[in-house]
């Protein structure tokens, strides 16, 4: 605690003054740097608004991604499926036309086949992608 110097009429005028002042510049300081870490914070606080609405994003389209492959692969199965329905039906026709039918429908199903698997390198390398990305958001420096 600050001792003042007495004199007549009470302490001196000079010291109190000169400690008002240094409190006053200290509080001050105080109160300046109360403030740039409040706005700091306020900054923070939206950038991390910011990472959490990216990620929320990155979810939904790993999620739509996830969807849209398995809705590939079903319809890939169904159209798997029906040509091979098909290729039993016309089974009973004359052979020569079921020869060629079948060899029609196995170039039909490999043609398939390398769409599926075309299909899933594409969904893959999105996903790939996606996870990527979320990865670097944690690599973001302040």
């Amino acid at each position: 605690m600050r001792k003042f110097s007495t004199s007549i009429g009470g302490y001196d005028k000079n010291e109190v003054q000169a400690f008002v002042n240094d409190v006053t510049k200290e509080y001050e300081s105080m109160l300046n740097k109360l403030k740039a870490q409040d706005q700091e914070i306020a900054n923070l606080q939206r950038e991390l608004q910011k990472y959490n609405n990216m990620e929320s994003t990155l979810n939904r389209a790993i999620l739509v991604a996830e969807d849209a492959s398995n809705q590939i692969k079903k319809i890939a199965r169904d159209e798997s499926r029906s040509i091979i329905e098909d290729a039993k039906k016309n089974a009973s026709l004359i052979l020569n036309d079921a020869l060629l039918k079948a060899e029609k429908t196995n170039l039909e199903t490999d043609e398939l086949r390398r769409r599926i698997a075309l299909y899933k390198k594409r969904i893959k390398d999105v996903i790939t992608e996606q996870l990527s990305m979320v990865d670097d958001v944690d690599n973001v420096k302040f």
